[in-house]
Protein backbone atom coordinates (compact mmCIF):
# COMPACT_ATOMS: atom_id res chain seq x y z
CA UNK A 1 0.00 0.00 0.00
CA UNK A 2 1.38 3.21 -0.61
CA UNK A 3 3.37 4.90 -3.52
CA UNK A 4 6.45 3.07 -1.71
CA UNK A 5 6.82 0.12 -3.69
CA UNK A 6 10.26 -0.42 -3.09
CA UNK A 7 9.85 -0.48 1.00
CA UNK A 8 7.03 -2.83 0.74
CA UNK A 9 9.79 -5.59 1.20
CA UNK A 10 11.36 -4.16 3.99
CA UNK A 11 12.71 -6.75 6.07
CA UNK A 12 10.69 -7.43 9.29
CA UNK A 13 12.05 -8.28 11.97
CA UNK A 14 10.68 -8.79 15.59
CA UNK A 15 11.28 -5.76 18.14
CA UNK A 16 13.56 -7.81 20.20
CA UNK A 17 16.18 -6.56 22.58
CA UNK A 18 18.65 -8.98 24.36
CA UNK A 19 18.49 -10.50 27.70
CA UNK A 20 19.87 -13.07 30.23
CA UNK A 21 15.88 -13.50 31.01
CA UNK A 22 14.91 -17.33 32.26
CA UNK A 23 11.64 -18.44 31.27
CA UNK A 24 10.62 -18.11 35.23
CA UNK A 25 10.90 -14.01 35.08
CA UNK A 26 7.83 -13.68 32.63
CA UNK A 27 5.73 -16.64 33.26
CA UNK A 28 5.13 -20.40 35.43
CA UNK A 29 5.99 -23.27 33.01
CA UNK A 30 3.67 -24.86 35.36
CA UNK A 31 0.42 -22.82 34.74
CA UNK A 32 1.84 -22.52 31.17
CA UNK A 33 1.61 -26.57 30.76
CA UNK A 34 -2.00 -26.38 32.33
CA UNK A 35 -2.72 -23.61 29.50
CA UNK A 36 -1.51 -25.46 26.65
CA UNK A 37 -4.24 -27.97 26.81
CA UNK A 38 -6.05 -25.03 24.36
CA UNK A 39 -3.58 -26.09 22.14
CA UNK A 40 -2.73 -29.36 22.35
CA UNK A 41 -5.58 -30.11 19.75
CA UNK A 42 -3.52 -28.81 17.35
CA UNK A 43 0.19 -28.36 18.62
CA UNK A 44 2.22 -30.84 20.04
CA UNK A 45 5.34 -29.71 21.96
CA UNK A 46 8.62 -32.07 23.73
CA UNK A 47 9.79 -35.45 22.73
CA UNK A 48 8.74 -36.66 19.22
CA UNK A 49 6.43 -33.79 18.62
CA UNK A 50 5.22 -33.79 15.13
CA UNK A 51 2.79 -31.57 13.09
CA UNK A 52 -0.95 -32.02 13.47
CA UNK A 53 -3.72 -29.39 12.29
CA UNK A 54 -0.91 -27.01 13.28
CA UNK A 55 3.36 -27.36 13.27
CA UNK A 56 4.69 -28.39 16.31
CA UNK A 57 5.85 -26.01 18.46
CA UNK A 58 9.46 -27.51 19.61
CA UNK A 59 12.15 -24.32 19.03
CA UNK A 60 9.37 -21.53 18.43
CA UNK A 61 11.51 -18.89 20.04
CA UNK A 62 13.87 -17.80 17.77
CA UNK A 63 12.37 -19.72 14.89
CA UNK A 64 11.57 -17.77 11.41
CA UNK A 65 7.76 -17.64 11.07
CA UNK A 66 6.87 -20.81 8.18
CA UNK A 67 10.30 -22.01 8.37
CA UNK A 68 9.35 -25.96 9.20
CA UNK A 69 9.90 -27.33 5.44
CA UNK A 70 7.15 -30.20 5.68
CA UNK A 71 4.74 -28.38 6.95
CA UNK A 72 1.94 -25.77 4.77
CA UNK A 73 1.47 -22.97 6.47
CA UNK A 74 -1.04 -19.97 5.68
CA UNK A 75 -0.02 -17.48 2.70
CA UNK A 76 0.66 -14.84 5.25
CA UNK A 77 2.81 -16.29 8.09
CA UNK A 78 4.45 -17.67 5.03
CA UNK A 79 4.93 -14.09 3.87
CA UNK A 80 5.94 -12.45 6.96
CA UNK A 81 8.87 -15.52 7.28
CA UNK A 82 9.89 -14.63 3.87
CA UNK A 83 10.43 -11.30 4.82
CA UNK A 84 12.48 -11.76 7.90
CA UNK A 85 10.15 -12.19 10.77
CA UNK A 86 11.56 -13.98 13.95
CA UNK A 87 9.41 -15.46 17.29
CA UNK A 88 10.19 -13.67 20.08
CA UNK A 89 8.34 -13.53 23.03
CA UNK A 90 6.38 -10.10 22.29
CA UNK A 91 5.36 -11.18 18.43
CA UNK A 92 4.38 -14.65 19.99
CA UNK A 93 2.04 -12.67 22.71
CA UNK A 94 0.52 -10.93 20.22
CA UNK A 95 0.02 -13.42 17.72
CA UNK A 96 -1.31 -15.60 20.62
CA UNK A 97 -3.76 -12.92 22.07
CA UNK A 98 -5.78 -12.77 18.20
CA UNK A 99 -4.48 -14.61 15.35
CA UNK A 100 -7.05 -13.22 13.32
CA UNK A 101 -5.78 -9.80 13.95
CA UNK A 102 -2.22 -10.36 13.47
CA UNK A 103 -2.47 -12.45 10.28
CA UNK A 104 -5.73 -12.51 8.19
CA UNK A 105 -5.55 -15.27 6.11
CA UNK A 106 -4.23 -17.46 9.15
CA UNK A 107 -5.37 -21.09 9.45
CA UNK A 108 -5.79 -21.17 12.77
CA UNK A 109 -8.93 -20.68 14.17
CA UNK A 110 -8.50 -20.25 17.82
CA UNK A 111 -9.75 -16.74 18.88
CA UNK A 112 -6.91 -15.98 20.98
CA UNK A 113 -5.89 -16.40 24.75
CA UNK A 114 -6.59 -12.87 26.42
CA UNK A 115 -5.19 -13.23 29.56
CA UNK A 116 -2.18 -11.27 30.14
CA UNK A 117 -0.80 -13.53 32.73
CA UNK A 118 -2.11 -16.75 30.88
CA UNK A 119 -0.05 -16.02 27.74
CA UNK A 120 2.85 -15.61 29.58
CA UNK A 121 2.59 -18.62 31.66
CA UNK A 122 2.35 -20.48 28.03
CA UNK A 123 5.37 -18.97 26.57
CA UNK A 124 7.38 -19.69 29.34
CA UNK A 125 5.93 -23.24 29.15
CA UNK A 126 7.04 -23.19 25.38
CA UNK A 127 10.48 -21.74 25.88
CA UNK A 128 11.26 -24.81 27.42
CA UNK A 129 11.27 -26.92 24.37
CA UNK A 130 13.91 -23.94 22.58
CA UNK A 131 16.90 -24.41 22.14
CA UNK A 132 19.60 -22.67 24.43
CA UNK A 133 16.45 -20.66 25.75
CA UNK A 134 18.88 -18.23 27.71
CA UNK A 135 20.72 -16.87 24.67
CA UNK A 136 17.64 -16.95 22.40
CA UNK A 137 16.87 -12.65 21.98
CA UNK A 138 13.31 -11.78 23.22
CA UNK A 139 11.45 -8.60 23.91
CA UNK A 140 11.55 -7.83 27.97
CA UNK A 141 8.57 -9.72 29.82
CA UNK A 142 7.23 -6.55 30.69
CA UNK A 143 6.89 -5.49 26.65
CA UNK A 144 3.28 -7.06 26.04
CA UNK A 145 1.54 -6.93 22.59
CA UNK A 146 -1.03 -4.03 22.64
CA UNK A 147 -4.42 -4.62 23.35
CA UNK A 148 -6.09 -4.94 19.93
CA UNK A 149 -10.02 -5.20 20.72
CA UNK A 150 -11.10 -2.62 18.27
CA UNK A 151 -14.07 -0.80 19.76
CA UNK A 152 -17.68 -1.64 18.33
CA UNK A 153 -18.56 2.23 17.19
CA UNK A 154 -15.38 1.64 15.05
CA UNK A 155 -16.29 -1.37 13.66
CA UNK A 156 -20.35 0.13 13.27
CA UNK A 157 -18.91 3.03 10.87
CA UNK A 158 -20.53 2.35 7.62
CA UNK A 159 -17.86 3.35 5.39
CA UNK A 160 -18.82 4.53 1.72
CA UNK A 161 -17.40 2.72 -1.23
CA UNK A 162 -17.66 5.62 -3.71
CA UNK A 163 -15.03 7.50 -0.87
CA UNK A 164 -12.89 4.14 -0.79
CA UNK A 165 -12.45 4.16 -4.45
CA UNK A 166 -10.96 7.40 -4.42
CA UNK A 167 -9.11 6.32 -1.54
CA UNK A 168 -7.69 3.66 -2.90
CA UNK A 169 -5.47 4.50 -5.92
CA UNK A 170 -2.42 4.26 -2.95
CA UNK A 171 -3.54 0.65 -1.90
CA UNK A 172 -3.61 -0.63 -5.56
CA UNK A 173 -0.33 0.74 -6.50
CA UNK A 174 0.38 -2.57 -4.53
CA UNK A 175 -2.73 -4.51 -3.96
CA UNK A 176 -3.74 -6.04 -7.44
CA UNK A 177 -7.21 -4.84 -8.65
CA UNK A 178 -7.42 -8.06 -9.80
CA UNK A 179 -7.35 -9.88 -6.74
CA UNK A 180 -4.29 -11.56 -7.63
CA UNK A 181 -1.87 -12.28 -5.09
CA UNK A 182 1.67 -11.80 -6.53
CA UNK A 183 3.67 -11.81 -3.79
CA UNK A 184 1.60 -9.32 -1.92
CA UNK A 185 -2.24 -10.23 -0.47
CA UNK A 186 -4.73 -9.89 -2.40
CA UNK A 187 -7.40 -7.62 -0.85
CA UNK A 188 -10.21 -7.98 -2.74
CA UNK A 189 -13.62 -9.25 -2.09
CA UNK A 190 -12.64 -9.33 1.66
CA UNK A 191 -15.12 -9.63 4.43
CA UNK A 192 -15.23 -5.02 5.73
CA UNK A 193 -15.28 -5.66 9.28
CA UNK A 194 -11.80 -8.32 8.37
CA UNK A 195 -10.14 -5.07 6.66
CA UNK A 196 -11.29 -2.66 9.49
CA UNK A 197 -9.65 -4.81 12.27
CA UNK A 198 -6.51 -5.55 9.75
CA UNK A 199 -6.08 -2.19 9.23
CA UNK A 200 -6.42 -1.36 12.97
CA UNK A 201 -4.18 -3.97 13.92
CA UNK A 202 -1.79 -1.82 11.85
CA UNK A 203 -2.48 1.62 12.87
CA UNK A 204 -2.27 0.35 16.67
CA UNK A 205 1.15 -1.31 15.88
CA UNK A 206 0.15 -4.52 16.66
CA UNK A 207 0.82 -6.14 13.43
CA UNK A 208 4.93 -5.77 12.70
CA UNK A 209 4.74 -4.28 9.22
CA UNK A 210 6.16 -0.70 9.12
CA UNK A 211 5.20 0.64 5.85
CA UNK A 212 1.51 -0.77 6.49
CA UNK A 213 1.87 0.83 10.00
CA UNK A 214 2.71 4.08 8.38
CA UNK A 215 0.11 3.94 5.93
CA UNK A 216 -2.90 2.97 8.65
CA UNK A 217 -1.71 5.88 10.75
CA UNK A 218 -2.00 8.55 7.74
CA UNK A 219 -6.11 6.77 7.88
CA UNK A 220 -9.01 8.16 9.94
CA UNK A 221 -11.80 5.20 11.01
CA UNK A 222 -14.17 6.97 8.51
CA UNK A 223 -11.31 6.50 5.64
CA UNK A 224 -10.60 3.54 6.49
CA UNK A 225 -14.07 2.07 6.52
CA UNK A 226 -14.52 3.33 3.39
CA UNK A 227 -11.60 1.19 2.16
CA UNK A 228 -13.19 -1.40 3.71
CA UNK A 229 -16.65 -0.88 2.22
CA UNK A 230 -15.25 -0.51 -1.61
CA UNK A 231 -12.84 -3.18 -1.21
CA UNK A 232 -15.64 -5.50 -0.07
CA UNK A 233 -17.48 -4.62 -3.10
CA UNK A 234 -15.35 -4.92 -5.93
CA UNK A 235 -15.86 -8.31 -7.68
Amino acid sequence: MGKIRATVAVVLMGTAMCTSASANEFGDPERGQKAFDDCKSCHSVGEGAKHRVGPHLNGVFGRRAGAEEDFKYSNGLARMGRKGLVWDFDLLDRYIENPKAFASDTRMAYRGMKDEQERADLLAFLRQYSDNPGDIPEAPPTITGTDHSVAPEILAIQGDPEYGEYLSSECTSCHQISGDNDGIPGIIGWPAEDFVIAMHAYKDKFRPHPVMQMMAGRLSNEEIAALAAYFEAVE
